[in-house]
């Protein structure tokens, strides 16, 4: 091949030589820059034209350059011309590149592109007699880095530095070219500032070629940093733009020193009252929280237990406890002017005093007035109660013209209304003293009995002293006590009497106080006895069959009369007279009469006797 070249080119000047007149000049266009990814292939054109388009000269050679890398030499990776395209031996770019031509250019193709790929690269066009130009292009090529890493200071920093602090790292690996860093707070971008933002980049060029940007931001701390999100972002260029990418947001701990202190009751929720077990509890705004020491204004000398903590514990509370509480931060100083303070009120209620006490005992008719009242810090409601019962409201209790009903248990209940946890009671039993009192409106019951048997008189009195009760029957030997019953207010006694006749009971309650009789009348009825037991349906049943026989053995008794009589058997007169009767009759008997009249005429009387006594025309 060199062979072929040497004695090429002497006949190729020559006819260039020949023809320098005819010749048109050659022009080279070539891109400013060309970028590609780090990996990817790259495209170079070259565009050239002669000024003579008539007289383009037949035979053009291309040859593409690279410049050396920290030189201002070139090294040739190939050349070629219509008819040869050859790529050097032993340059970065044996077996990676591939150079296409056409009749209005050339493009040089560069197959995985590296980042020492990175420089000029030259296109010659050689046009013999027409001269040579040539075109300039860069080759720029990228490689993202890697998402940037954020690293917060783990300790916290006080707003009382007074210069900036190392708050935050921000490191981006691997990139090409050199990445960019900025910084944000609260998505807002920080700008260096003296005394108050510092930015340190410290930018390391791996072996690799890559680069490797860490960024340190200082910042002076103030107290609104506290809630503040910090965070960085790396910028680099790519193909044809930049991109970035933001890190994850991170929270200072930022130290600052208790300019407020608030002091509450956490439980119990609402009013306290005496028993109840208190949580106070004690918060600054400062950072870190500091212990607190809790105090009573009245004895601001005297520390409570607390254990340095934030919560004060009081159990069980008494009025005493009622004060206002204050608590203060401790610092590494000691104590701060800081406080905070709360009033604490410990409601209580003491016990029902009714007056009058226990018990009180009053005469029938007479009027009372008992009152009942408790000691409270709050506004107290009383209600009397008797029997369960509501009887009065209000702590005053009037009771009027006394009666035994009037006895009893009397109980104030007292409640407070704001607090319904605080409640107590009290109680006075009333006794009513008067003579006896007989229940029952009637003072004289008039009974009817049959005689025979027995009935029961009731007799029921109350009274204070509890009255006694006696009897006094007239009219019936045969009388006895079946109940005797008596409690705290009444007395109550019966008796059963038989009744043998008319009969009157006289029921004499008595006590120290009087006496008072109530009278009984018992009119005895005679018995009425009967064979069978009777009933108004089957008694109209045997009526009805008595008519119907009564009937038939009349027309029976009158047939047999009326053939006596035509037979001349019986003599009938005015004055005659027949009876026929039974020999005996009973209750139930049935007696039969017939008597002749003047005038013929046959009658027949037909009686049905019940009773015992007949008179003495209807015996025979």
């Amino acid at each position: 091949m060199a062979l072929l070249h040497t004695t090429f080119l002497p006949l190729f000047l020559y006819i260039c030589l020949l023809n320098w007149s005819a010749w048109a000049k050659v022009e080279v266009t070539t891109d400013e820059s060309v970028e590609a990814y780090l990996g990817d292939s790259a495209q170079i054109p070259c565009q050239y034209s002669f000024t003579d388009a008539d007289n383009e000269p037949r035979f053009v050679m291309i040859q593409w350059f690279v410049r050396v890398a920290g030189r201002s030499s070139r090294l040739r990776i190939f050349y070629g011309d219509d008819s040869q395209q050859m790529v050097d031996n032993n340059t970065d770019y044996s077996g990676r590149i591939e150079v296409t031509s056409d009749q209005q250019g050339t493009r040089l193709s560069i197959q995985d592109v590296q980042l020492f790929d990175e420089r000029e690269f030259f296109c010659q066009i050689n046009g013999l007699a027409a001269g040579n130009a040539e075109g300039k292009t860069h080759l720029r090529v990228f490689a993202p880095p890697e998402a940037p890493v954020i690293e917060g200071v783990s300790t916290g920093i006080s707003v009382t530095n007074e210069v900036p602090s190392k708050i935050a790292s921000c490191e981006a690996r691997n990139g090409f070219p050199k990445p960019n860093i900025t910084w944000y707070r609260n998505s807002m971008p920080l700008m260096s500032a003296p005394g108050h933002v510092n930015v340190l980049i410290l930018v390391t060029r791996e072996s690799s070629s890559f680069y490797s940007v860490q960024s340190t931001l200082e910042y002076k701390l103030v107290r609104e940093d506290k809630d503040a999100h910090f965070s960085c972002e790396v910028s680099f260029f790519v193909p044809g733009a930049i991109r970035t990418v933001e890190s994850n947001s991170i929270n200072i701990s930022v130290h600052y020193p208790t300019t407020m202190v608030e002091l509450w009751k956490e439980s119990p929720q609402g009013l306290v009252k005496e028993g109840d077990t208190v949580e106070l509890r004690c918060q600054g705004d400062g950072n870190p929280p500091q212990p607190f020491i809790f105090n009573r204004e009245q004895e601001l000398d005297i520390d409570l237990e607390s254990n340095h903590g934030d919560v004060l514990m009081l159990s069980p509370v008494s009025r005493r406890d009622s004060d206002i509480y204050q608590c203060r931060p401790l610092d590494n100083d000691g104590y701060t002017e800081v406080k905070g303070e709360m009033q604490l009120t410990v409601h209580y209620l003491d016990p029902a005093v009714v007056v009058p006490k226990d018990s009180e005992v009053m005469l029938k008719g007479e009027d009372l007035t008992a009152t009942c009242n408790a000691l409270s810090s709050l506004k107290t409601s009383t209600v009397w109660y008797k029997d369960g019962k509501q009887v009065g409201k209000g702590n005053t209790l009037h009771l009027m013209d006394a009666t035994y009903e009037t006895t009893g248990e009397y109980i104030c209940e007292v409640t407070v209304p704001s607090l319904p946890a605080l409640h107590t009671s009290g109680s006075v039993h009333i006794i009513v003293q008067g003579g006896p009192q007989l229940v029952g409106v009637e003072q004289e019951v008039q009974l009817e009995e049959a005689t025979g048997r027995m009935v029961n008189l009731s007799c029921e009195a109350q009274g204070h002293p509890l009255p006694s009760i006696s009897w006094n029957i007239i009219g019936s030997q045969n009388w006895h006590e079946v109940e005797s019953k008596a409690n705290e207010h009444m007395t109550h006694s019966v008796v059963s009497v038989k009744v043998t006749s008319d009969i009157s009971a006289l029921c004499n309650a008595s006590n120290d106080m009087g006496t008072e009789v109530k009278a009984f009348s018992v009119k005895a009825i005679p018995r009425v006895t009967s064979a069978a037991p009777f009933s108004p349906a089957e008694g109209s049943g045997m009526i009805i069959v008595v008519i119907i026989l009564c009937l038939l053995l009349l027309a029976i008794l009158g047939s047999v009369l009326y053939f006596l009589h035509k037979k001349g058997k019986i003599p009938c007169g005015r004055s005659g007279k027949q009876e026929i009767t039974k020999e005996k009759t009973t209750k139930d008997d049935i007696v039969v009469e017939m008597k002749t009249t003047t005038k013929n005429e046959d009658s027949v009387l037909l009686k049905a006797v019940n009773g015992d006594q007949k008179s003495p025309n209807d015996q025979v």
